[in-house]
């Protein structure tokens, strides 16, 4: 930790160190947080030291939380009330409780239309806050800020030069290897196979890059669960713990199970 010649820290130094993380505030909050550590400074600067770990603390909190709800998300459940989720390539929703996230396109644009007259506000992104206000967003500053009485709906304009990048992205980080042979499978060639079974009180999803493989491991490996654990549809089914939905066309929903293989 640099020392002035006296022994102590100049206070020049050291409130610029205190504000140099707020550099990506709104310039009104930077001023605002300029004054605030103004007035707590104190000859050793103790006090400003001592929030500042407060701050970190409860980032670090705030951050396992996140974690956490990440992880629940990528088992298949939903964070809020912890049902199952319909996962797709950019959104995640839980039908019992309303809970959702997904993702807005960065090539595209929103629409925000507006209510009575017929008019439309467009952005790069809009956020809509709790208390119904839509923040549109383009060129990184705020241009609009619209009342929730005031707008109908958002519509989310996707390129479809987007949506196909997207989809290649995944479908190419998804050559997950054959349950039975081992050879790194493609979902988009012909016999590729995704199937969900539990030999236990779990399901499991396992992929297949023939027919024959998946022939070949269900001979071998006979779900325990119930006789019909291959073919029986998922969302008829309560014998088992579901990590999973019944989406076995929908193969962008391996993604999870990649990154968890890689990291195994």
């Amino acid at each position: 930790m640099p020392i002035s010649f006296f022994g102590k820290r100049p206070k020049e130094e050291e409130l610029e160190q205190s504000i140099s993380t707020g550099l990506g505030l709104p310039e009104d909050e930077r001023v605002n947080l300029e004054r605030d550590v103004f007035l707590l400074e104190d000859e050793d600067g103790s006090r400003s030291q001592r929030l500042q770990r407060v701050a970190e603390r409860e980032v670090l909190s705030a951050a396992e939380d996140s974690v956490k709800r990440s992880h629940v998300i990528k088992l298949g459940r939903c964070p809020r009330c912890g049902e199952h989720l319909s996962q797709h390539m950019t959104a995640s929703i839980c039908e019992s409780c309303g809970w959702h996230k997904y993702d807005t396109p960065k090539r595209g644009r929103v629409r925000v239309h507006l209510r009575n007259n017929g008019g439309e506000v467009v952005g790069a992104r809009a956020y809509l806050l709790k208390d119904g206000e839509c923040l549109v967003m383009h060129n990184d500053v705020v241009v609009a800020k619209i009342p929730a009485q005031a707008y109908d709906w958002v519509e989310y304009v996707w390129r479809e030069e987007e949506i196909e990048q997207r989809r290649m992205q995944i479908t190419g980080k998804l050559r997950v290897p054959c349950a039975w042979c081992g050879v790194e499978t493609e979902p988009n060639k012909d016999g590729f196979h995704m199937v969900h079974a539990a030999f236990g009180n779990s399901q499991e999803r396992y992929c297949f890059c023939s027919d024959e493989c998946l022939e070949i491991f269900r001979k071998t490996y006979p779900a325990r669960v119930h006789r019909n654990c291959y073919e029986r549809s998922c969302n008829d089914c309560n014998l088992c713990t579901k990590r999973y939905g019944d989406e076995a066309e929908e193969i962008r929903t391996l993604v999870k199970d990649y990154i968890r293989g890689k990291k195994e």
